[in-house]
């Protein structure tokens, strides 16, 4: 019951952030040099609401559920090792909308945003990646040195246990 609990919270989290990552670059997109202030104003409280309260707690709470996850269920192989690399890049991409959102509130009109079309396209790339190894659990060569995995018999360091 838990395991599903957590596993439909992931799956809700996970569509919530993901679209936001794609619509955020289109929205941001929308801002041109010279717009009115009421133009400005009103995409610019879009897109700070939508960052901070929309797509930021849904990140965390994916991340979150996701971890819980890979504990609940014991997954510690190769190809979740890679799926998590692939998460990193999407919290990397995260924080870049982050980064031009704030840009947009500080230079008031200033700043113009970059095309959306580069980012929107990684994040895709990305997501679908991330999507295929969840999907495919792909068999995957274990990268891991046998130094990391067999004991060294070696003693730690210290003269004493600490008490």
């Amino acid at each position: 019951m838990i395991l599903t609990v957590v596993k439909a919270l992931h799956i809700a989290a996970l569509i919530l952030w993901s679209a936001g990552l794609i619509a955020l670059p289109l929205v941001l997109g929308k801002h041109e040099a010279g717009e009115e202030q009421a133009d400005y104003a009103r995409l610019r409280r879009i897109t700070n609401y939508g960052y901070t309260r929309i797509v930021t707690p849904a990140a965390v709470i994916a991340v979150s559920a996701g971890t819980a996850l890979i504990f609940l269920r014991e997954v510690f192989v190769p190809w979740m090792f890679a799926k998590l690399v692939a998460v990193g890049l999407l919290v990397a991409l995260h924080a870049l909308i982050g980064h031009t959102v704030v840009q947009m509130s500080e230079r008031r009109g200033d700043y113009i945003p970059p095309s959306p079309l580069p980012l929107v396209c990684a994040m895709i790339a990305t997501m679908t990646g991330v999507l295929l190894l969840v999907l495919a659990k792909p068999a995957m060569p274990d990268l891991t040195p046998d130094w990391l995995e067999t004991p060294q018999n070696n003693h730690l360091p210290l003269e004493a246990t600490p008490t």
